[in-house]
């Protein structure tokens, strides 16, 4: 049976921050507008901020389809399934919002992510998600898989971009600046990184 938590700690926070991977899922308000989901997964890149907020690195890719809609209407679903040990599924609905480099907030953010360097991987926002509505479900379904480890395609890919070629890359993007459904996406060119303080 499913149980609804009033907070993300204890066993709950453990069995999320435990799973490889996990996914998001968004829409915009237009009813015919292409809903998205996505999974995430690089180690070091989701973070519990408190009881509940939660947060991971949005990086480089061919879209921006959770930005554009979290910019329009702010809606998100988190889930997390376990693929080891006991069934369980967690799912983390609420509003979210993209964190951009310039915003005051960014350097305060990035210290819950101590194992990423931003550059490695085209860091372009931080997604942080306020929780509304947290629940766990059975997960009979869900297949046994082993994780083996992390690709190291993207982070090869993007470590050898700055950000003038990141942002000339995303240019040439389709559905980077605007969404598949013309929603603003990504903010172009991105703001410089902030330069680490000494």
């Amino acid at each position: 049976m499913g149980k609804t938590y009033e907070r993300i700690d204890g066993r709950l926070r453990a069995f999320i921050e435990a799973q490889p991977i996990f996914f998001t899922a968004t829409a915009p308000l237009d009813g015919d507008g292409t809903v998205n989901l996505s999974p995430k997964g690089l180690t070091g890149s989701f973070a519990v901020v408190d009881e509940r907020t939660v947060a991971y690195l949005d990086f480089a890719g061919s879209t921006a389809e959770t930005v554009a809609h979290l910019r329009e209407n702010g809606r998100i679903t988190l889930m997390w399934c376990a693929f080891q040990g006991p069934p369980n599924i967690v799912r983390v609905h609420g509003r979210g919002e993209p964190v951009f480099r310039d915003d005051a907030r960014w350097e305060g953010l990035m210290e819950h992510f101590p194992g990423i360097e931003a550059a490695q991987h085209g860091l372009r926002a931080i997604i942080v998600v306020t929780a509304e509505l947290v629940r766990d479900s059975c997960g009979y379904g869900v297949p046994f898989m082993t994780y083996d480890e992390d690709r190291d395609l993207h982070e090869r890919r993007f470590a050898r971009e700055d950000d003038t070629s990141l942002s000339e890359y995303f240019a040439k993007k389709e559905h980077v600046a605007s969404s598949i459904d013309g929603l603003p996406g990504l903010p172009l060119p991105l703001p410089p990184l902030p330069r680490p303080a000494h």
